[in-house]
């Protein structure tokens, strides 16, 4: 971990002194030791009610849209429409959070998505029902994200001490996890209750939240050359880095491989319509749709067993060989709760390869890299789960679903284990 940061930076930021081992149980509970560290301490406080008013919207918006159009279609389209700003801001943004003060960054931004979640707030209490009014705001929206993303998760690594990183990742995925269970559940119970146009506003004011936290963070300003600008040769020079760095490339072609591959929610409906219609086609849709998210945050709970290990490449690897094994066993499972617990373990085993994959990306690349790898981490996490829903669909389409989830559980375990024997940089990889 860099050293020459500033001085408040290093008094904010100091841990307190070692805790001593612990003990049976608590060996396997969450580590909470970056918690000690009150600036990130604050980050992971404001996650907690962002990450639950982000799925109020991320509810809202699609809803609107059907309930105005009536299709499909274009809650497909819309989706579209927030990726692409995503991608190309994300990518910008990297670069950026590598050349400015990354606390100035975060705050702009924040404020920004703060903003547009009261554009949102006002064109639906005011009943303009504007399918384009709605996948501009999407599109703003998405791209003060593909901002701020990068910022936001470069910055820990100038918050907590290297050995604390998997720790830290994993209390941060843990909550984002659980926002993805508890706030689409939320905005079923509330939306009847208040109405649709109040979600919007309800994660405007959670961002509130965010912003005041940030404001609490010490500057983060570049530790590098400060003279830099972000524009197409530092994105550049951000790829050109990690093609030099296997250990990065490999991180990102792991979650390549096990999401693309891997990921089957395309199939769900089918698999819940055609397969485990006898316990009736809602319940076991539901189920399928929550499984993953519900073992990411077991294993988030329980990451005490597993983040204060050494060799981070293993662990990528292991994770998402579990992963492809898992689903595999999913796509040959004729029995829902069998079909849940495959999912569960699946989510396990996605919840240690994000640790992990997090951590190797904020420790391997320097301090003036990081803020780039982040925005290439962002694009991946978005884009693979987007490609796998077309892959899977046309395999289901061809094979039928259960054949296209097995297949691509045990393409998943094949390819990782290739790319794992291929090229050893991945396995040496340790703190």
């Amino acid at each position: 971990m860099d050293t020459s940061e500033s001085s408040t930076t290093e008094r904010d930021t100091a841990p307190d002194p070692a805790a001593p081992p612990r003990r049976g149980w608590r060996r396997w509970a969450m580590d909470t030791r970056p918690l000690r560290i009150p600036a990130y301490r604050r980050l992971w406080t404001s996650t907690i009610v962002t990450a639950v008013g982000s799925q109020l919207t991320a509810v809202a918006v699609p809803k609107q849209i059907y309930d105005v159009t009536h299709s499909s279609a274009w809650v497909g389209y819309a989706s579209l429409a927030g990726l692409v700003p995503m991608v190309a801001f994300a990518l910008w943004g990297g670069a950026v959070a590598d050349t400015v003060d990354r606390r100035k960054l975060l705050l702009v931004t924040n404020c920004g998505i703060a903003v547009t979640s009261l554009l949102f707030w006002a064109q639906a209490v005011t009943g303009l029902d504007s399918v384009a009014v709605l996948m501009v705001l999407l599109a703003l929206q998405q791209a003060f994200f593909g901002l701020n993303a990068p910022a936001r998760n470069a910055s820990i690594a100038r918050l907590v001490p290297a050995e604390q990183l998997p720790a830290a990742n994993a209390l941060g995925s843990t909550v984002m996890q659980t926002g993805l269970v508890a706030g689409p559940l939320l905005a079923g119970v509330l939306i009847p209750v208040i109405g649709l146009p109040e979600l919007y506003l309800i994660d405007a004011v959670a961002l509130c939240v965010t912003v005041w936290a940030v404001f609490r963070l010490p500057a983060l300003p570049p530790l590098g050359d400060a003279s830099r600008r972000a524009g197409v040769r530092e994105i550049a020079a951000g790829f050109q880095y990690m093609s030099r760095h296997k250990v990065l490339l490999l991180s990102f072609l792991a979650d390549i491989v096990a999401m693309v591959f891997g990921m089957p929610r395309a199939l769900f409906p089918q698999l819940a319509a055609e397969t485990y219609h006898s316990w009736g086609e809602g319940l076991a849709l539901g189920v399928l749709f929550a499984g993953i998210p519900v073992g990411a945050v077991l294993g988030g709970l329980f990451s005490g067993v597993f983040s204060r290990a050494r060799r981070h490449g293993w662990m990528v690897i292991g994770a998402v060989v579990g992963w492809g094994v898992a689903i595999a066993g999913f796509g040959l499972s004729g029995n829902l709760w069998a079909a849940l617990a495959f999912l569960a373990a699946a989510g396990v085993a996605d919840m240690v390869s994000m640790v992990f994959r997090g951590a190797i990306l904020l420790s391997a690349a320097t301090d003036e890299m990081r803020g780039r790898m982040q925005g290439v981490f962002t694009v991946v996490v978005a884009g693979g789960p987007r490609l796998a829903d077309v892959l899977h669909g046309t395999a289901g389409s061809a094979f039928g679903p259960r054949a296209a989830v097995a297949g691509g559980g045990a393409l998943v375990v094949v390819v990782m284990l290739a790319l794992a024997a291929a090229v050893p940089a991945l396995r040496r990889y340790r703190i």
